[in-house]
């Protein structure tokens, strides 16, 4: 009973850091859209790569107790998933966007 007791609570920890992650990847995601020079913006963008490695690095934690057998509820984990995949997707946007480049129509 410890073990699973230790194990909840491990999971609460990282979700939690899960959306406190996600609240800097919003602010900094908003910082590169209202970024005014390029030289803001790459800066900015590269805290947004920092940010999301972060969210994937959890999003591997979630899957693997997801996966496992010993949680009960897994609706927090799986929508938790969800939410840093939404966010990749985002990222990967703005990523295309920045390689996009002013003459250009396709990404490099």
């Amino acid at each position: 009973m410890g073990d699973r007791r230790k194990l909840q609570a491990e999971i609460d920890r990282t979700l939690k850091k899960i959306e406190e992650g996600v609240e800097v990847f919003d602010r900094v995601f908003n910082k590169v859209q209202d970024a005014e020079n390029q030289n803001q913006k790459e800066k900015y963008e590269s805290d947004l790569k920092k940010e999301i490695k972060k969210l994937q690095r959890y999003r591997d934690q979630v899957k693997t107790w997801a996966g496992s057998n010993d949680i009960k509820d897994k609706g927090p984990l799986l929508e938790a998933r969800k939410t840093i995949e939404r966010e990749m997707e985002r990222f990967k946007i703005c990523e295309k966007e920045t390689k996009t480049k002013a003459f250009s129509k396709e990404g490099l």
